[in-house]
């Protein structure tokens, strides 16, 4: 007898975790946010219909979580302390940090649409009709905030020296 299917969430845990710290860029909110919706999705299974993609079920409660939380977060006031705490860190002198860094930076003038495609499609190995479906847009809408991501990374990368991304 086959066992209960909401056994597989957790299977989904760490890229969950890994679009959610790339959503919010801290793991602490990141944990947070994939908690919640593992939680949900476990309390709403029976919506879910046996069969279909789970991976793009999950990640859709998580990106929904995740903008529940930032609607949320833009109404509260940061403290003044983690604000002087933020431009107190010190860098890393490592060049790979130093990289790292500069295709954070760019990567994060990104739009947040083109963030996700990529995101989805490209670092989380996720077909073009699994991202559409996570994100409720058509696939080549997908298509379209993918490619638009890469060239717009490698133009930000260009101006940062780091040439174009293998």
């Amino acid at each position: 007898m086959p066992g209960d299917p909401r056994d597989e969430i957790a299977a989904h845990i760490p890229a969950m975790r890994a679009l959610a710290i790339s959503l919010t860029h801290d793991p602490s909110l990141a944990d947070d946010i994939v908690q919640e919706a593992a939680i949900k999705a476990w309390l709403n299974f029976g919506t879910f219909t046996i069969g279909t993609n789970l991976k793009a079920w999950l990640f859709a409660i998580l990106r929904n979580t995740f903008y529940s939380e930032l609607r949320k977060r833009r109404l509260q006031v940061e403290p003044l302390d983690a604000l002087l705490a933020k431009n107190l860190a010190v860098r890393g002198a490592q060049e790979d940090a130093l990289m790292l860094r500069d295709f954070l930076t760019a990567f994060r003038l990104l739009s947040l649409e083109q963030r996700e495609a990529l995101l989805l499609v490209g670092a989380l190995g996720s077909s073009y009709e699994e991202a559409a479906e996570v994100c409720h847009v058509p696939v080549g809408t997908i298509k379209s905030r993918a490619h638009r991501g890469r060239v717009l990374l490698a133009e930000h990368l260009e101006d940062c020296g780091l040439g174009t991304p293998t």
